[in-house]
């Protein structure tokens, strides 16, 4: 198995501000970078860690029993984080970490067909249960819905033409496979645009996105986690591209900021004040040593946000 590199490793440990006692919730366990660290600084504390995949899960099982026994792995997605976390009699926490990176083992194992690179079965499943396919995507949304897709989740200024080279194609044949995928994608966009950047990035993360339906359980999980907070208690999240870094952003700012009545008050009572401030006012992006050491977190940035009140 390709080892994983966490990324913003002790940029986000530290800005989480964990005690010893700490209770904490790692979203995205993955293969256990980040929980790893955690684990060792909460000696009398608590960790839960969820994930779905089931092969991340095992290997995170494993790697963190060698650190402490303090720690209850979940198998589910982070959406049920709450009523998971309600089930086992936390009501609150001091710390929640999201990384919302696909892993290093994940990109790189061939059959889950999350890389453009690989040839593997069209899947791109986070939940092998999930019913939803990238292939069945490709195969059976219309040419409308494609387009939509990698438009919006994409951001592909050639989402309509690659949208219809693939019904094109899927007339004559069932498309299945990613290299089947990239080189229908290849025709779609011109040469000049092709030797920028790889064509197919954009719509692989536009497939994966709605594959696992993951900007909308994002929105829907960070109001949960900041309901989780204990006063004095940050949530921290890693994001990969701009759509789930927009939806970061956007949340934090609104649950932190004062409505514009309020700020020209010359005294402001305490109901008025925001609940949560910000605790990183810009993005934290990698180091150029961590970009040298792992081109896959380029594009990350982290946001840290704390409970006041």
């Amino acid at each position: 198995m390709a080892m994983h590199e966490s990324v913003l490793l002790e940029e986000a440990i530290e800005l989480l501000n964990l005690k010893e006692d700490s209770i904490v919730v790692d979203m995205t366990v993955g293969f256990a970078g980040h929980s790893s660290e955690i684990l060792k600084r909460i000696k009398s504390g608590y960790l839960f860690a969820f994930d779905q995949d089931s092969v991340a899960l095992s290997y995170s099982r494993k790697r963190l029993s060698t650190i402490g026994e303090n720690f209850t792995i979940i198998d589910a997605n982070f959406k049920d984080a709450r009523l998971e976390l309600e089930k086992r009699g936390i009501e609150k926490v001091d710390a929640i970490l999201y990384d919302l990176g696909v892993s290093s083992p994940q990109l790189d194992t061939s059959d889950r067909g999350f890389s453009y690179h690989k040839d593997a079965i069209l899947d791109m499943r986070m939940d092998q249960d999930n019913p939803l396919t990238a292939k069945k995507i490709v195969n059976t949304y219309s040419e409308q819905e494609l387009t939509k897709i990698f438009q919006t989740y994409g951001e592909s200024k050639f989402s309509r033409s690659i949208a219809k080279n693939i019904v094109r194609h899927r007339i004559e044949k069932e498309i299945t496979t990613t290299l089947e995928l990239v080189d229908i994608i290849k025709e779609a966009v011109p040469i000049k645009e092709r030797l920028k950047k790889h064509p197919a990035k954009q719509i692989f993360q536009a497939l994966r996105i709605e594959v696992n339906k993951e900007l909308d359980v994002l929105k829907d999980s960070l109001s949960d986690a900041l309901s989780l907070l204990k006063v004095g208690g940050r949530i921290a999240v890693i994001t990969f591209h701009s759509l789930e870094d927009r939806i970061v952003k956007q949340k934090f700012q609104e649950v932190s900021c004062m409505d514009e009545i309020s700020k020209g008050l010359p005294f402001l009572p305490d109901d008025k004040m925001p609940s949560y401030r910000l605790i990183t006012k810009k993005g934290i992006k990698p180091k150029a040593d961590e970009i040298d050491k792992n081109n896959r977190s380029r594009s990350a940035i982290l946001r840290v946000i704390e409970k006041i009140k």
